[in-house]
């Protein structure tokens, strides 16, 4: 054998010696979490207690915050006393009016949510935090806000939705 495919041979047993020993790990959900210490999370009832009030509002938050738990993590939800603890409540639903057309009347409308949210980390408390997640969406005005509300409601609560993931368990 010459010199140069000795070297060859010798790059390529080298090259795989080392990659033996390496791995390389990611997770596409976007979750960090250490399963061996972390295996529950308890999702406290987020309730309404905005001044504008819509019935359905809440409900459609609850479902959208424990659904991306169960699809994105392998934690397991318990009614209390879990590792990881969401708490929390709508504190704010309000329109307004974004801007106005040229004959002076309003042309879009702002529709805006507010969820104050308290996380605890009952194994790494420096985690821990009490803070406040916002989403907003337009709409034409020339539009009534029953027939656009449902759809721009859960726009903007799969938006806050990730916006608490993303700083629970995803450490962005």
């Amino acid at each position: 054998m010459n010199r140069s495919k000795l070297k060859t041979v010798l790059f390529i047993l080298a090259s795989l010696i080392l990659m033996s020993g390496c791995s390389v790990s990611y997770k596409l959900n976007g979750a960090s979490i250490d399963y061996n210490t972390i295996k529950t999370i308890t999702i406290e009832t987020i309730t309404n207690r905005a001044a504008y009030q819509w019935a359905p509002m809440a409900p459609m938050f609850n479902t959208s915050i424990s659904d991306i738990y169960n699809r994105q993590t392998k934690l397991r939800q318990v009614k209390r006393d879990g590792d990881l603890v969401l708490s929390g409540e709508i504190t704010s639903y309000d329109q307004t009016n974004k801007s106005v057309a040229a004959d002076g009347y309003s042309s879009m409308v702002q529709l805006k949510m507010t969820v104050k949210i308290k996380f605890t980390n009952n194994k790494r408390h420096e985690d821990d935090f009490d803070r406040s997640f916002s989403a907003s969406r337009e709409y034409d005005s020339s539009q009534q806000l029953s027939a656009v509300q449902e759809e721009l409601v859960q726009q903007m609560i799969d938006d806050i939705v990730d916006q608490v993931f993303n700083a629970t368990v995803a450490n962005w």
